[in-house]
């Protein structure tokens, strides 16, 4: 509203069809909730006090319903409906769940006030803000039309017998007018902003959303985690096998072949199928360690400062077994940071330490190379963070040139009661 041209915008003309549907609206409401009311107050001779409470318990739905589409005229944000899914199919299990819910109620309250105070006020300022501004800029043309030329009534308050004072009062009327398209884009602004607090606060919108996308998040992780010990399995059970059957067959067929070109063939075939199974059995390594799933973040880790190029001392205090996303992402955060201790660092030496105090997971990587690591410099370590904020953990990195460099990530989790 603050903007020059908001009155030659359309946003006049929503507030008047905002405010128009209200009281049109309220009446609607009015008329219905009596109904109900009336219609339960017969229902109640038969089944005493069950019908009146069903009929108008559940009166505020369609009205939200509808206040949640006519909030569109006004409110460029959408209004979700947070009633909750029925567990099951049927009318029964739909009635219970709509008079459990707290939105219900709110509801219902929501359609008293609308039909007994809200409408009218909605038609007090269309007339106040509309109806009368143009009723005083239609002065002369009422008074030549309907007063013959001779007088007219201006809002059945006063009487005007002169055309000067018949323009001076369309006048008046064209500024009234002016000055009523604000108001009316007040008063629309400050009902739209009513109505979304009674039947769906902003606060509740972003509460719900806030807990719906963590859940995502959480679903998202536990199946990429399943996805990988799927692949690792079928790697593990399938192409391996095939490749140990391989490397088998070729090293029979080298013993029986005569020396000869053939012989060194077989021989060279051979030696690369021992390649690719090593290959393969490292690839399996690092898509899910069968280590960690068997014995720990712990183990895991001890694993894999022994298979590092760079000597890595490992002091760990983790009693018991963490969550698997936990356990799976804090792995892996480790294992590139050991790889970027190996490629990039210089390091004679690197160190992990860590332990779970506190409801939270701590690990440093510690290495005494060169320094200088920063994100987005082909380290990882953008990757690594995002890794880590999946899980609502923090990753912070210390690196000034000339060492040492110092990665330390947390995970808030607790200490599950899986076996090792």
């Amino acid at each position: 509203m603050s903007r020059p041209g908001f009155l030659l915008s359309s946003w006049p003309w929503r507030s008047v069809g905002y405010l128009l549907t209200g009281a049109l609206a309220g009446v609607v409401a009015l008329v219905g909730l009596l109904g109900a009311v009336a219609v339960s107050g017969a229902l109640a001779i038969v089944l005493v006090g069950l019908p009146l409470l069903l009929v108008v318990a559940l009166a505020g739905i369609p009205v939200a319903w509808a206040e949640r589409h006519r909030l569109g005229l006004i409110d460029r944000d959408p209004v979700h409906d947070w009633h909750h899914r029925p567990a099951a199919r049927g009318p029964w299990s739909w009635l219970t769940t709509r008079l459990r819910e707290q939105t219900t109620w709110r509801e219902l309250g929501y359609a008293f006030l609308f039909a007994g105070l809200l409408w009218p006020v909605d038609a007090l300022v269309i007339t106040v803000g509309l109806l009368f501004p143009l009723a005083m800029v239609a002065t002369p043309l009422l008074m030549a039309t309907v007063g013959g030329g001779r007088e007219t009534k201006v809002l059945k308050a006063w009487t005007v017998t002169t055309w000067p004072t018949a323009f001076g009062i369309s006048v008046l009327g064209l500024l009234a007018l002016v000055l009523g398209g604000y108001l009316l884009g007040v008063a629309a602004g400050a009902r739209a902003e009513l109505t979304r607090l009674l039947i769906a606060p902003r606060e509740s919108d972003l509460g719900a959303r806030v807990i719906e996308l963590t859940r995502s998040r959480v679903r998202l992780v536990d199946a990429f985690e399943a996805e990988r010990r799927r692949i690792e399995r079928d790697l593990h059970d399938g192409a391996q096998q095939r490749l140990v059957a391989l490397t088998m067959t070729l090293g029979l067929a080298r013993l029986d072949a005569p020396p000869g070109p053939l012989a060194d063939q077989l021989a060279k075939a051979h030696e690369e199928a021992g390649k690719a199974l090593a290959e393969l059995r490292e690839l399996i390594h690092g898509v899910h360690p069968k280590v960690l799933t068997d014995y720990g973040l712990e183990a895991a880790i001890a694993d894999a400062a022994d298979r590092s190029a760079v000597p890595v001392d490992v002091e760990l205090d983790l009693p018991g077994r963490l969550p698997a996303a936990v356990e799976s992402a804090a792995y892996f955060v480790v294992c590139e940071a050991l790889a970027n201790v190996d490629k990039h660092s210089g390091a004679g030496r690197a160190e992990v330490t860590g332990g779970h105090r506190d409801g939270r997971l701590h690990l440093l990587v510690r290495d005494d190379g060169r320094g200088g690591a920063e994100a987005g410099a082909g380290s990882g370590l953008t990757g690594l963070a995002d890794r880590v904020s999946v899980l609502d953990g923090r990753l912070s990195l210390s690196s000034p040139p000339g060492g040492p460099t110092l990665l330390s990530v947390e995970f808030p989790c607790e200490r599950t009661d899986r076996s090792a």
